[in-house]
């Protein structure tokens, strides 16, 4: 119940193909077939061409099968564009809807509304894995608002004595004037600046490493030339004990440098990648951002995750 708390909450914050289709199992978990169907079926439509999620579709498909079966669908027609759709009440999008609408087997009421036009309804019955097309018709208000002014102008001009015809006809007030959409907010350059910031401190360290490798390299060669220069050696000659130590330890010390060096350059270079890869990539608006997906893929051993990234 929790995991299903969780998934109806993130589907009103990002209605997104990978939460329908976590929301849909989870419901094809529970029985709850109609809802099943209903996220199910919107994660198909929306679903990525990647080839990582391509593995997940025929799980998303046969379950949508399975939910279908036990449900009824209605597929809703509205001549107005725009029109909030409700069946038995509750809203279901506007016209035009892009899939069907699962409902339970039975009778159902479908409507439509819209402002300035007239409501329109009809109810139909469903029958269990059957389909059902509704069409609404939908008037505009104003019409018949003339038809009816244009009556009783009619009729008082005929019963009132004097009256004048050809009379003018008040105008409508003009529509109020309608925002213009403001444009989408433009890049922030916050994350070039600090992925160059520390692109720069990366490449400092391995710098700084560097130097101190070569040195600890030079003193080392130092230690050695004295020991050879002496006749000694440090493999049996027990009278360089200490001079061999310094040795080992500027030698040892040179490598560990050289590996913080080379880190440290492949950081800077994957950083300055980022940055210049995010300067230069198209914007993209609110409606498509960029997101990284992580879905579920059940396995017969367990389950495993899949991330994807639609750019």
């Amino acid at each position: 119940m929790e995991a299903e708390a969780a998934l109806e909450s993130a589907w009103e914050l990002s209605p997104t193909f990978d939460v329908a289709y976590n929301l849909g199992n989870t419901k094809y978990q529970m029985k709850k077939h109609r809802e099943a169907a209903q996220h199910l079926s919107y994660a198909l439509r929306n679903w990525p061409l990647i080839k990582a999620a391509a593995r997940l579709k025929p799980i998303a498909e046969q379950r949508l099968a399975e939910s279908r079966s036990q449900v009824g669908a209605v597929t809703v027609t509205v001549s107005a564009a725009g029109a909030e759709v409700l069946v038995d009440g509750k809203a279901m999008g506007k016209a035009p809807l892009e899939g069907e609408i699962f409902v339970e087997p039975g009778e159902h009421q479908v409507e439509a509304r819209l402002e300035a036009y007239v409501p329109a309804n009809q109810t139909v019955r469903v029958a269990k894995g059957g389909t059902a097309e509704v069409t609404l018709a939908m008037a505009p208000v104003q019409r018949e608002a003339q038809e009816v002014a244009s009556g009783a102008n009619a009729e008082a001009g005929a019963s009132t004595p004097g009256a004048r015809a050809g009379a003018p006809v008040a105008e409508p007030s003009p529509a109020a004037p309608v925002e213009p959409v403001p444009p989408p907010p433009g890049r922030s350059w916050v994350p070039v600046i600090a992925l160059g910031v520390a692109s720069a401190v990366g490449l400092g360290v391995g710098i700084g490493t560097t130097v101190a490798s070569n040195n600890a390299n030079s003193e080392a060669r130092a230690q050695q030339g004295k020991i050879f220069g002496a006749g000694g050696g440090c493999l049996a000659s027990p009278s360089f004990v200490g001079q061999c130590t310094e040795l080992h330890r500027a030698a040892e010390s040179a490598g560990r440098l050289g590996d913080v060096a080379l880190g440290s350059y492949i950081a800077s270079g994957a950083l300055a990648t980022a940055a210049l890869t995010y300067a230069l990539w198209p914007t993209r608006s609110a409606e498509k951002a960029t997101a990284v997906l992580v879905l579920p893929e059940p396995r017969g051993d367990g389950i495993s995750f899949v991330m994807v990234s639609a750019w």
